[in-house]
C-alpha cells in the first residue's frame, strides 16, 4: 500500500506532486469557506442583525472546538507523515489510532460542559443582553457534534499524510455540502432560524466523520484507528503533541483574540460586531484558500524531511511559494474590489453594512503576505520543529496581534482602526516567519542530511 500512497511524495515532479496535493485540499477550504459564508448568509435572510451578530459571537467557541482538531490533525499529519518518510509504518498506524482515541474522548468530555454551560459561555465570549438567547442556543445544539468536529478536522488532515489527499477532500465535502444544503431548508423553509443553523452544523460534521471512519476501516487505508494500534509511548504522544499543541494553540489565540475584539467592538453597537463578523467571512476567501495550500505541501515537505531529501525539500518550497504568491495577489484584488456586493449578501442594515464595508476592505490588506506566511508555518511543523512552531503559533493571534490591538484602540480608539490591526500583525508575522523557518532549516536539515 505504501508505494501506491506515497509515489507521488517521493518520484513525481514537483509542480505535478505540489498541485496533485494542493488542489484536493483547496477545494476542501473552499468548501469549508462556503459552509461558512452559508451559515452567515442563510441567517442574514432573516433581516435580523441580532441573529448574525449571535453567530459571530459564538464563533469563537466555535474555533476553540476546532482547535483540539487541528492539535490531533496537524500533530498527526506531522509525526505520520515523517515516520512514512522514514519507512515505519506500524508507528505511523499507532499514531492514528492515537489521534482518533484520544480526540474522540476530548470531544465527548467537551460536549457536556458546552451542554450544559452554554449561557454563562455565550456572555463570557461577548453576547449581549439582546443576543445572548440565540448565541446559547447555538452553543448548545452545536455542541452535540463536538466529537464528531474533532474526529472530522483531525482526519481531514492526517488522511492527507498517507497520501490519500482525495479521500480527505470528499470528506470534507460531504460534510459541508450536507450543511450546505440543510441551511435553507432549517434556517428558512423550517424557520428554525439559529437553531436551524446549528442542526445543520451538527449533521454535516457527523457525516464528515463517518466517511473519515469508513475509510479508515477499510481495506484502502494504510492508517488504522484500531484500538489495538493505540500507543502513547515511543513517541507517539510527544511527537503528536509537540506540533499540535502549537498549531492548536493559534488556533486558541484566534479564538481569544475574536472574544477580545468582539468585547471591544460591542463597545461601537451590535452593528460593529455584525459587521466585524462578516469581513471576518470575506476575509476567510483569501485565509481559506491559502491554509489549503499550506497544508497541501505538508505532507509532502514532511516525507521529503523523512527521507532526509533535501533537494527535493527545497524544490517543493520554492514552487509553493510562487503558487502562493499568486493566489493571493489575484484573490487580493477579487476581494477587495468585490466587497461591496460579498458584504451586501450578508447584511440589510446600513450601520452593519457600513461597518462591514470598511473593516473587509482593510482585512484583506494582509493578502499579498498572509500565502507565504502559511507556507513557511507548514514547512516549519512538517521538520517537527517544536519550538519555532510554538513561536509563530503563539505570535501571530497573541504575542504580536494583542498588543498591536490594545495599542491600537488606546491611541485611535477608533472602530476602524481596531479592524487595521488584524493586516498590521499579518506582515510582522509573516517577516518573523521567514527569519523562523531559515534558523529551523539549518538547524534541523543540515546539508549532510541530503
Amino acid at each position: 500500500m505504501k508505494d501506491k500512497t506515497t509515489e507521488i511524495f517521493r518520484n513525481a515532479p514537483v509542480p505535478k506532486a505540489v498541485i496533485s496535493n494542493v488542489i484536493p485540499s483547496i477545494i476542501s477550504m473552499i468548501m469549508v469557506l462556503i459552509y461558512n459564508l452559508a451559515d452567515t448568509f442563510f441567517i442574514g435572510q432573516t433581516k435580523d442583525a441580532y441573529m448574525v451578530a449571535a453567530v459571530s459571537v459564538a464563533t469563537p467557541a466555535f474555533l476553540l472546538f476546532m482547535a483540539v482538531g487541528m492539535l490531533f490533525g496537524i500533530g498527526g499529519t506531522s509525526l505520520i507523515s515523517r515516520t512514512l518518510g522514514e519507512g515505519n509504518a506500524d508507528k505511523a498506524k499507532n499514531a492514528s489510532s492515537f489521534c482518533f482515541w484520544t480526540g474522540l474522548c476530548i470531544g465527548i468530555i467537551a460536549m457536556a460542559v458546552i451542554f450544559l454551560f452554554a449561557s454563562p459561555v455565550s456572555m463570557a465570549i461577548g453576547a449581549s443582553d439582546d443576543t445572548v438567547g440565540y448565541a446559547s442556543q447555538y452553543l448548545r445544539i452545536v455542541s452535540t457534534a463536538i466529537p464528531f468536529l474533532i474526529v472530522s478536522n483531525s482526519f481531514s488532515n492526517i488522511i492527507r499524510a498517507e497520501g490519500n489527499a482525495q479521500v480527505a477532500m470528499i470528506g470534507m465535502i460531504v460534510g459541508n455540502l450536507i450543511n450546505i444544503i440543510l441551511d435553507p431548508v432549517m434556517i428558512l423553509g423550517f424557520g428554525w432560524n439559529v437553531a436551524g443553523a446549528a442542526i445543520a452544523t451538527v449533521l454535516g460534521n457527523v457525516f464528515a466523520a463517518g466517511y473519515y471512519i469508513y475509510h479508515l476501516l477499510s481495506k484502502k487505508a494504510m492508517l488504522s484507528i484500531h484500538p489495538k494500534y493505540y500507543l502513547a509511548g515511543n513517541g507517539i504522544a510527544a511527537g503528536v503533541f509537540a506540533i499540535g499543541i502549537p498549531a492548536s494553540l493559534n488556533s486558541i489565540l484566534m479564538s481569544l483574540s475574536n472574544i477580545i475584539v468582539n468585547n471591544i467592538m460591542s463597545s461601537y453597537g451590535d452593528m460593529a460586531v455584525a459587521g466585524l463578523g462578516v469581513a471576518m467571512k470575506v476575509n476567510m476567501i483569501v485565509v481559506m484558500l491559502l491554509i489549503g495550500l499550506g497544508t497541501g505541501i505538508q505532507p509532502i515537505l514532511g516525507y521529503c524531511f523523512g527521507a532526509g531529501n533535501r533537494e527535493r525539500y527545497l524544490a517543493v518550497m520554492k514552487f509553493s511559494m510562487i503558487l502562493a504568491f499568486a493566489i493571493s495577489a489575484v484573490m487580493t484584488v477579487v476581494c477587495y474590489c468585490g466587497a461591496d456586493p460579498l458584504v451586501h449578501a450578508f447584511l440589510e442594515d446600513a450601520d452593519a453594512f457600513t461597518y462591514g464595508m470598511s473593516f473587509a476592505r482593510i482585512y484583506i490588506y494582509s493578502g499579498p503576505v498572509i500565502g507565504m506566511m502559511f507556507v513557511f508555518v507548514n514547512a516549519i511543523q512538517s521538520t517537527g520543529a517544536a519550538l519555532p512552531a510554538l513561536i509563530l503559533s503563539i505570535s501571530r493571534q497573541g504575542l504580536i496581534y494583542l498588543p498591536v490591538l490594545f495599542l491600537f484602540r488606546r491611541i485611535f480608539n477608533s472602530a476602524t482602526m481596531l479592524a487595521a490591526a488584524q493586516p498590521i500583525t499579518d506582515y510582522l508575522t509573516t517577516a518573523l516567519a521567514i527569519v523562523l523557518f531559515i534558523f529551523t532549516f539549518k538547524k534541523y536539515f543540515p546539508k549532510q542530511a541530503a
